[in-house]
């Protein structure tokens, strides 16, 4: 992927994210932010535990499992600073309910490896947005969503186990990539919503990647991004 856009100036929208014991009001793109990064930690919890039980076995049960504490974890990190900034997570969180419910009600998977898939296609996606969005934001804002995204060690997980599952019949690779395919367009759908919606969190990404030029530059990175992680383990785009 392609080298984030440098963090945005001090005078952004941005620059109110100072703590509350500052003296300044966090900015309403930043509290978006947070809130949705939370509230998307919050179903990748809900949503992993229910997935463990469509594991093959054990052991695979057990690493879902455990992925899906590390996200309540990341959850609790977000709804602290929230607090610490005067916002009851809740009410940061409640604006994005309705279309994260949306996505994930319409892309419940079938069976295991739909899981898998929507958690490397889909989840990956959104985390790639969340660290170019993080640019955007001053410290301790900035490494927060940062250190909270998605564990490597799942994405690893999973494309480990999308591979083998083709290896072992490559017909998969077809159905595997229409469901990705899927996912994509119904994620798509459903950020545009949300962007219609959230305002200041839509004029946070204008100011901070140049207008519509910049906007469409990030996501030629985010499309890149898809694709070559889509490739690596052995599925069209």
């Amino acid at each position: 992927m392609s080298a984030p856009a440098e963090p945005a100036p001090a005078s952004s929208a941005a620059s109110g994210s100072a703590p509350a014991s500052g003296g300044r009001k966090p900015s309403t793109a930043v509290v978006d932010l947070l809130g949705l990064v939370a509230y998307g930690e919050l179903m990748a919890f809900d949503r992993m535990a229910a997935d463990a039980r469509l594991a093959p076995d054990l052991a695979r049960r057990a690493v879902l499992s455990e992925m899906a504490a590390i996200e309540i974890g990341s959850y609790r990190r977000l709804a602290d600073r929230l607090t610490a900034l005067g916002v009851a997570p809740g009410d940061a969180m409640a604006p994005f309910v309705p279309a994260l419910q949306s996505y994930h009600d319409s892309t419940e998977p079938k069976d295991w490896l739909e899981a898998l898939t929507k958690a490397y296609v889909g989840d990956a996606i959104a985390d790639d947005f969340f660290r170019e969005m993080a640019t955007l934001l001053a410290e301790p804002d900035r490494q927060l969503v940062l250190d909270v995204l998605h564990d490597s060690r799942y994405d690893e997980f999973a494309g480990r186990e999308i591979r083998l599952a083709i290896e072992a019949d490559p017909k998969v690779a077809n159905r595997l990539s229409m469901w990705a395919r899927r996912l994509v367009g119904e994620g798509l759908s459903q950020a545009g919503r949300t962007a219609g919606e959230r305002v200041a969190l839509t004029a946070l990404i204008a100011t901070g990647f140049d207008d519509r030029s910049g906007v469409q530059t990030l996501f030629r990175r985010l499309t890149a991004a898809h694709t070559t992680r889509m490739a690596a383990v052995g599925l069209n785009n």
